[in-house]
């Protein structure tokens, strides 16, 4: 009976070999995926390079970023959804992932809330209205008023169909009447490329990459969507002062994973990344670009998901809005 011990020891290495077999202080064993729903340039990819960097150092393994843009983030989303939950695959997830379900109903390959373990809210950011010098634009009210004299004929970028810079121009056009055209790209980066290059007129995007753009006179900031002006630039009046009372949208970051990844996993990668996002270091960045550092617990960040969900699909429904 010598083969006993052998094969107890050959079960007992093969369950520690187990995806979530593992405690936390064990894992990472390999480089962990870190999928972005955007291309390289916009705040998203910003953000998430940033904590791939101070991961990395946490960890003890290479967090590499994976840039998947395009498809409204429903490629990037997909992708995390079906990959194996074992710890290896983490998404850093957008307003946007708020938005589709409303947006696109019945449509989406994956459920947004079932399909992914939350991990934490890395941070909250405002989004402001931008314009190529060339449109001869200083302000939401002198945007509003062109846009009504010239119906059609001036143009928005987005980072894509159902991001929160698309809907964002939506709530405005339903609140005011005006008719401005959408030219959707594959995320914020590309899209800045060419609104600097006066390909198109404006955008509504993250303070992030674009006030850099303002600071050196290649574009305008016409206003915040924040119901408060931004620490990061005061200056820059909001939405809702410029005539447009309880006018209000903001971007996000959080955190998730494929909804059956371990939780010891779960709480190692929360723990650290909560420590990054409450660092002096990461803080300090994210409130320098006008991005407010979060880092709250799974739980709180399940329910902020949900509600997020229900607010858009209500102004989704009330403002008709559509995907071209």
């Amino acid at each position: 009976m010598h083969y006993i011990p052998f094969l107890v020891s050959a079960l007992l290495s093969g369950f520690l070999l187990q995806p979530g077999a593992w405690g936390a202080d064990a894992y990472p064993q390999r480089a962990v995926r870190l999928i972005i729903p955007y291309p390289p340039g916009g705040a998203g990819d910003i953000v998430g390079r940033m904590l791939s960097a101070k991961l990395t150092e946490a960890l003890g393994q290479q967090v590499v970023v994976d840039n998947r843009g395009g498809g409204g983030q429903i490629i990037a989303t997909e992708i995390t959804a079906k990959a194996p939950a074992d710890g290896y695959t983490l998404f850093l997830a957008s307003a946007t992932h708020g938005i589709n379900p409303g947006l696109r109903r019945g449509k989406l390959p994956y459920d947004s809330i079932r399909d992914f373990a939350p991990i934490t809210l890395v941070a909250e950011s405002p989004l402001v209205f931008i314009a190529h010098p060339s449109l001869g634009v200083g302000s939401i009210k002198e945007l509003v008023a062109q846009a009504k004299a010239r119906p059609g004929r001036i143009n928005y970028a987005s980072s894509g169909p159902g991001t929160g810079g698309h809907l964002s121009v939506e709530m405005l056009k339903f609140q005011t009447g005006i008719d401005l055209v959408h030219v959707p790209y594959k995320g914020a980066g590309p899209a800045l490329v060419d609104l600097v290059g006066g390909q198109v007129q404006m955008m509504c995007t993250s303070p992030l990459p674009a006030m850099p753009h303002v600071k050196a006179g290649r574009l305008r900031a016409l206003g915040m969507t924040s119901a408060k002006r931004s620490r990061a630039a005061p200056e820059v009046p909001t939405v809702a002062e410029q005539g447009l009372p309880g006018y209000e949208s903001s971007l996000w970051y959080a955190m998730l994973a494929p909804a059956a990844t371990p939780q010891a996993v779960i709480k190692r990668v929360h723990a650290e990344t909560v420590k990054i996002v409450k660092s002096p270091e990461l803080a300090g960045q994210l409130l320098s670009q006008g991005a407010e550092p979060v880092g709250n617990s799974p739980q709180e960040l399940a329910r902020f998901i949900k509600t997020e969900i229900d607010r858009w699909t209500r102004v989704i429904t009330q403002a008709n809005i559509r995907i071209e």
